[in-house]
Parts: C-alpha cells; structure tokens; sequence
C-alpha cells in the first residue's frame, strides 16, 4: 500500500505508535459498564464464582476478536475498520450497510448516550448538569443539564479531534492513564481493606444456574466489553500497522479483562449477591462499604472521568468509517474531506458531532441504540468470519500477522456472536426486529448514492 506524499494534504497522516494503538483499545472499553453491570448480573447469576467466571469467559470471547481483527486489520492497513473489511471481503452492500448504521446509530447513539451518561455524573459535583434541572423549556420539548453537558462534552472533544489526530489521540491517552490510574487503585486498596465477605468462588456445579442464565449474564459482559475493536479505524494513521496494530489491540484487551476482573473480585468481597443485586451502582455501593462516603465519592469522580475518556475514543475512532465511505462515492461527498492543515477527516468528525448532539438534545438516543445492537453484533459475526473467507479468495495477499489459533479462533468468535445473537433475538424479538428495520433503511440510500455515482461517472 502507499501512501500520498506527506506534504500533498488529501491523506490522514501516520503518526499513531502501539502505545496509542493499546490506549484507544482500552479507552474505547472502559466507560461506565464496570461500575454498573455486575449488579446487573447478581439479578441472572445466584454465586460470586459464576459472576467473576462470567467476566473471565468474556474477556476470553474478546480476545478471540481482537485475534481475528488483527490480521484483518494488518491486511487492509487503511481508515475504515469494519467498513473496510466487509466490502473486501462480501462487497460494498455490505460494507455500506454497516457504515450506515454505525453513523446514524451505532457510533452516533453511543456517542449520545455516553454523553448524557457524562452529564448525569457531573450533575453530582455541579447541580446546574443535573439531569433533573431544567435548562431550557419550549412547549413540549426541553433540555435538561445532563444534555447540557453531554452536548458541550461532545463538541469540546469534536474540536480537539478536528486539530490533529496527536490532539485527539494525546488528550485521549492523558484520559486514559488517569481511568487505569483509578481503577487500579480502587481495586488495589479494594483487595487490601478488611473483607465484610468470604464470597464462595467455587460454587456447586448447576446449583441454581443454568446454561440460559450464564447466557443474559454473559450479553451484559459483552456490553461491556464493547468497543475492543476501535483502533481498527485508525490502522490508516499507523506508523507500522501490520506490527503496532495487532500489538496494541491484543495489548489493550488483556489490560482490560485484567482491569475488569481485578474489580469484580473486590465488588465480590464486599458485597453478598442479593446485595449486588440490590444496587444499580455496584461500584459506588462497594466503595462506600469498602471506604465510607468519601470512597463513594471517589468512584462517583473516576465514572466521572471515565465516561469522558470513552467519549473522546469513540469521536476519534468512529469519524474514520465515514471517510472511505465518501471516498468511494456511496456516503455524502463532503465527508471524503481531509484537512489540509490539520490531516484530520474534519467533515466527518463535524457530521457526526452534529448528528450525535442533537441525538442527545432529542432524548431518543437509548432506544434507538438498544434496537440497532442486534444487527452490530451480526456485523461482527459477519467481520470475524471475513477472515475465513479472505483466506480462502485472497490466499496470496500479504499478511504480515495471521490470527494465532486460526481457524479455531476466528470460529469460536463467530460462534459466540452467533449465540449473542439468537439470544438477544429471543429475549428483545420486537427490538431486534426494528433494528434490522434500520439497517434496511440503508438499501434505498444505497441505491440512492450508487445511481448518483455512475451519473456523475457519465457526466465525466
């Protein structure tokens, strides 16, 4: 692959390393699911055991994922990711149709709600961006200070990114440093306080459990889990992609499921299951059992922060589906834009804070988000079992990493989203089958921006 020369200012510029590659990886993970989800679990799981085994078996199924993205993302080298990697391997529809969801949805809607997530969590320190208080009000329409701040956080951080990918990228690294700083002390010092609980973590085989219940435990890991795959994007801003992006993304995977299980078992330590349970803040809930009030407040700051950090991953990772898209004619024209200054996608970074602002002002982003879930899953079925077909179509392509374990792992990662999917499809039929809707939506644009292209091509 090569690359225009580095003065021409119509390509992004390469100047991310591994380090970058393994904190975007992990800035992109670490939100708020750590502090809240194993309550979840406790409701669907009755032993600490089965829950931290949960998280072990999760972390394993990502890293299968992240094993399979790497050779696909040492293949193809370029901005893009998925977008990439399925019109390689299946065609543009394909390609297009998860570019699509990722924009009006997927990236966007995420990007919403991590925002007001932000905004309710410094609605705690600063009661003007509390989600209760009232900020504006016209007839039947109002924006909260939750939204608020959500929506400045969003446009800070659009702007940062629009300046450079080392702004964006160094902001997001400092972000990400302070997020394993906190959670590595809380869980530290969580290990080392006295022990209210003995939990059980080898607990009677089947006692309770059964294999549908491990199942709705295991679709909160994921979630939580989500967004391992982000630096895939960003494989077009690489110095050495074929080396530094399977590194990095391997890397910042294991630092997360390591962070992730140091703090389930301080959360298990603390708090029996019917407690966990009980509470919709675990992490807070046990720092406060742990270390009194000032703990809860700890942990209150440290979402605080790392909901921020997401936020800034996911603006920086996400504007990079949009670019290829344009560049080959089936997106808005404009976002095919990079900054000749700055190198960044610019048109794309502004279109999606724009989108994802007023997702945020519309109050319809979790809904929207939680129906388009099943088709992202499908998508990622889709993108781990390109590997498979990529290897038999394009056997002579370079592949400067090949998935460890292949073709087991790349097997066992489509598998378990198989199984994710089917399992979601019987637990939320109704939203699965809307959020397929949304992704048909996708067909007419296609056909749409197809058409337009070839009229352009015969103008010419």
């Amino acid at each position: 692959m090569s690359d225009p020369p580095a003065g021409d200012g119509r390509s992004l510029v390469r100047g991310l390393g591994p380090w970058d590659a393994a904190l975007v990886t992990i800035g992109s993970v670490l939100g708020t699911g750590i502090f809240i989800t194993t309550g979840d679990m406790a409701r669907a799981l009755p032993h600490a055991g089965l829950i931290v085994l949960a998280w072990a078996v999760g972390g394993l199924l990502t890293l299968t994922g992240a094993l399979t993205y790497a050779e696909l993302g040492a293949l193809y080298p370029r901005a893009g990711g998925q977008y990439v990697f399925l019109k390689e391997a299946y065609g543009p529809l394909p390609g297009f149709l998860f570019g699509w969801t990722a924009f009006t949805v997927v990236m966007g809607g995420g990007i919403a709600t991590l925002a007001v997530g932000f905004g309710e969590y410094l609605g705690a320190f600063l009661p003007f961006f509390s989600t209760t208080h009232a900020v504006l009000s016209v007839g039947g329409w109002s924006v909260n200070g939750g939204q608020l701040a959500g929506a400045l956080a969003i446009l800070f951080l659009t702007f940062v990114n629009y300046l450079g990918v080392r702004e964006g990228a160094g902001l997001q690294n400092l972000v990400t440093v302070a997020k394993i700083g906190s959670l590595l002390g809380l869980g530290v010092l969580g290990l080392l306080a006295p022990a209210p609980q003995s939990p059980r973590l080898l607990a009677p085989a089947g006692e309770g459990v059964t294999v549908f219940a491990f199942g709705i435990a295991m679709i909160a890991v994921l979630w939580s889990y989500d967004g391992w795959y982000a630096v895939t994007n960003l494989a077009g801003e690489m110095r050495r992609p074929e080396r530094d992006l399977p590194l990095g993304l391997i890397a910042g995977t294991l630092a997360v499921t390591l962070l992730y299980m140091l703090m389930n078992l301080v959360y298990v330590r603390a708090l029996s299951v019917p407690e966990m349970a009980a509470t919709a803040r675990i992490g807070e809930t046990t720092a406060s059992v742990l270390f009194g009030p000032w703990g809860a407040r700890l942990v209150t700051a440290a979402v605080l922060v790392s909901t921020f950090g997401c936020i800034s991953a996911t603006i920086l990772y996400a504007a990079r589906i949009y670019l290829p898209m344009a560049e080959d004619r089936v997106f808005f024209p404009a976002l095919a834009r990079v900054h000749p200054r700055h190198r960044t996608p610019s048109a794309s970074l502004v279109a999606q804070g724009a989108w994802a602002t007023l997702l945020t002002f519309s109050g319809t982003y979790e809904q929207l988000y939680t129906y388009v879930m099943f088709a992202a899953v499908l998508f990622h079925a889709a993108t781990g079992a390109a590997v498979l077909v990529l290897r038999r179509t394009r056997p002579d392509a370079p592949r400067p990493y090949r998935v460890w374990g292949y073709p087991l792992v790349p097997v066992v990662f489509v598998l378990s989203s198989l199984a994710l999917v089917a399992n979601t499809l019987l637990e939320r039929p109704k939203e699965s089958v809307i959020g397929l809707g949304i992704v048909a939506l996708g067909l007419p644009a296609y056909a749409w921006w197809r058409r337009r292209s070839e009229v352009g091509d015969r103008a010419a």
